[in-house]
């Protein structure tokens, strides 16, 4: 059994691939999605870093979780979104959970 509060902090302890916390059994919508959400901060952050001349992320990972985000959910309205380099998809922009 997944602990939500050990994926929610640390999503990549707990998960391979963004894809995996859509189809976990132990865990609700509501949860997948702080959960993706946090994974999509932490890459995002990780991007800025490597931007800046450090180790980061992937782009192939943030685009993983933005997908999987959009499968979760009823669309990401990713126009309500700010740009910044941190980026970070709020609450907001999550139009609703199937």
């Amino acid at each position: 059994m997944i602990s939500f509060q050990q994926a929610k902090n640390d999503p990549a302890c707990c998960f391979d691939h963004p894809a995996d916390v859509v189809t976990s059994a132990d865990l609700s919508d509501e949860q997948k999605i702080e959960i993706l959400q946090r994974w999509e901060y932490d890459a995002s952050e990780e991007a800025v870093a490597e931007e800046e001349g450090m180790r980061g992320a992937k782009e192939s990972l943030l685009r993983e979780i933005v997908l999987s985000l959009n499968a979760l959910t009823g669309g990401l309205d990713l126009d309500t979104v700010s740009p910044n380099k941190h980026h970070g998809i709020p609450d907001s922009a999550i139009k609703s959970v199937k």
